[in-house]
């Protein structure tokens, strides 16, 4: 059985772990889409809560997104985020569509990874979603790795878990930082070698908060969530609420917004194939390889016309 991070094995009298609703769902879809835009949630978050604000009925991404961007079809994927189960997340993009991830927190790690086990892997459809990626927006990801032990402690506390769970997940983290730290450099050397092979770039565009949350205080500061030689905006929101707009015209709205149509821009000139139609989205598990300290990776997105 794989092995599951401290904080996700019960003890007889605790009360039963929450789940999370897991897989890919659409959120969106048009008759002349060029582009999937795949928002990803990150620790203890959920895949349509994480992107839903306070008083809001539904996501925001299904509501206010689809009016402000053309040409797009619009997925949330949803993992287990108590558990190790988030590490190996990796699509498969039969169609070769351009994909554009948005990922809040620990989901740029799982983006990341997914991206680098794509790159790795024998299989051509499987290497699919490193070549069909194009963009990332990274909200509040730390990509430090010597922070991510002090990054998980104040995690911990801003998701509101008990203090015995702080002590475990900052365990943990401090046990991994040397493979979470791996993942950052390998991402890196990812992002040169589509260069240095002649592969279209990947646009990275980092968000930061800006307030501090009650507690806790800045949870993943500027110097980790803004990646040298990339863009960074501030969203001017604490680290759970960057996330969340009730409106199309705040700010932080209107700033990711502003990326994702530029990269859709870019992405209409740059293509002279016709519009492709709608196609149909499946999703199913798969093992990928075991590291020696997580358990193996359960989840495979498929996008296929």
């Amino acid at each position: 059985m794989p092995p599951q991070w401290p904080w996700s094995r019960k003890s007889p009298a605790s009360s039963p772990v929450k789940t999370f609703p897991s897989g890919i769902k659409l959120m969106h879809e048009g008759e002349k889409d060029v582009v999937d835009i795949i928002f990803i949630h990150g620790l203890t978050g959920d895949r349509e809560r994480t992107w839903t604000a306070k008083h809001a009925p539904l996501p925001w991404i299904k509501t206010l997104l689809p009016p402000n961007i053309s040409h797009a079809r619009i997925f949330t994927f949803g993992y287990d985020a108590y558990v190790a189960d988030w590490r190996g997340v990796v699509s498969k993009n039969s169609n070769t569509r351009p994909i554009i991830f948005v990922c809040h927190s620990l989901g740029g790690l799982v983006c990341k990874d997914a991206l680098i086990a794509s790159r790795q892997r024998p299989e051509r459809h499987l290497q699919n979603i490193f070549l069909s990626t194009r963009g990332i927006a990274f909200l509040g990801s730390p990509h430090s790795g010597a922070g991510l032990a002090e990054w998980g402690s104040k995690l911990a506390k801003s998701i509101g878990l008990l203090k015995q769970t702080n002590a475990q997940i900052v365990a943990v983290l401090e046990t991994e930082s040397e493979v979470l730290a791996r993942i950052q450099d390998n991402f890196h050397t990812m992002i040169r070698s589509r260069e240095q092979h002649g592969l279209s770039p990947i646009w990275i565009t980092c968000f930061y908060e800006e307030l501090p949350l009650t507690g806790v205080g800045i949870v993943v500061p500027h110097h980790s969530a803004v990646i040298p030689g990339y863009t960074g905006i501030g969203i001017h929101k604490h680290h759970r609420d960057m996330t969340k707009f009730e409106r199309d015209d705040d700010p932080g709205f209107l700033a990711i917004v502003g990326e994702l149509r530029r990269w859709i821009r870019e992405l209409t000139i740059a293509t002279a194939k016709p519009i492709p139609t709608a196609t149909r989205v499946t999703c199913y598990s798969a093992n990928l390889p075991k590291h020696r300290h997580f358990s193996r990776a359960r989840f495979l997105l498929v996008i296929r016309s």
